[in-house]
């Protein structure tokens, strides 16, 4: 199947999409997937941020399209959301930006938001926009495996990548199937909260990527409750790479600038390359 822009059908016989195919080749080569996560909008720099964060060694960029209520965010990224909204980011606006800068970044993208932005843009619409703009991939945290249906099959025919939510308390005999409806890589949910740095790594983080991987063979990577190089290392023993958002996100609140938020992201690169070197 032929999606919109002219690529393979993310999942389908030919091929994995831009982002699955990125997570793949790092692990192929023996190595761990590090995923940043950005929120978009976020100050006068935020895109020169996620061009920087890409050399630094990210893998791919989650970028956040801010909503006002960031039901699966902590204090940090619910700050930053409401700092970009008052400063005028929009779906719209954000996107835009990516599409101009789409060959600069580099590497993939995909949008981290919530359901009713995308419900209320329209799935078909929301999906196009975002292929349009060169974002390989898509992350809706509050459209659960029972309603994704609809979104999956509109991104699917747009070149879009979902990427589905394990939570650690999801029964087994509901991994599989999460597994096999995700696209880019399966999200493994750290922990049963918030965004946050935590000072140790939940030992659910582990055990979560563990149940995962004996199930697929589709990228699985870990986020939430992951803040620190050496935590992105030890959960990476077993998952196949991580996502870090709240560490990412604080320094940009701190008006760290491109090359301190890139020097951060060049630490859990380091860290993920001398563990599995």
């Amino acid at each position: 199947m032929t999606a919109a822009n002219g690529t393979t059908a993310p999942g389908e016989a030919g091929g994995w999409g831009r982002l699955e195919t990125a997570l793949r080749g790092r692990r192929r080569a023996g190595g761990k997937c590090f995923v940043p996560y950005l929120t978009g909008g976020l100050g006068d720099d935020w895109l020169e941020t996620i061009c920087a964060v890409a050399v630094a060694g990210a893998d791919a960029i989650e970028i956040g399209v801010p909503f006002s209520d960031p039901v699966m965010d902590g204090t940090t990224i619910q700050q930053a959301n409401d700092r970009a909204l008052s400063e005028g980011a929009t779906p719209q606006s954000i996107l835009a930006a990516v599409r101009g800068a789409a060959a600069d970044i580099g590497v993939p993208t995909a949008v981290m938001t919530y359901a009713n932005i995308a419900h209320h843009m329209g799935y078909e619409r929301f999906a196009s926009s975002l292929a349009d703009a060169g974002v390989s991939g898509c992350i809706l945290p509050d459209l659960p495996l029972e309603e994704v249906g609809e979104w999956a099959d509109c991104a699917d025919a747009a070149g879009v990548e979902t990427v589905l939510l394990a939570a650690p308390t999801a029964p087994d005999e509901r991994l599989p199937r999460i597994c096999a409806r995700s696209r880019g890589f399966v999200y493994g949910v750290g922990l049963a909260g918030i965004t946050g740095v935590r000072a140790e790594l939940a030992a659910s983080a582990v055990r979560t990527a563990a149940r995962l991987k004996a199930v697929t063979d589709r990228p699985v990577l870990v986020g939430v409750g992951v803040g620190t190089p050496a935590q992105a290392a030890e959960v990476c023993e077993v998952a196949d790479g991580a996502v870090v958002g709240s560490a990412i996100v604080t320094r940009m609140l701190e008006g760290a600038g491109p090359e301190g938020v890139a020097a951060l992201v060049a630490e859990f690169r380091a860290a993920l390359d001398a563990t599995h070197s």
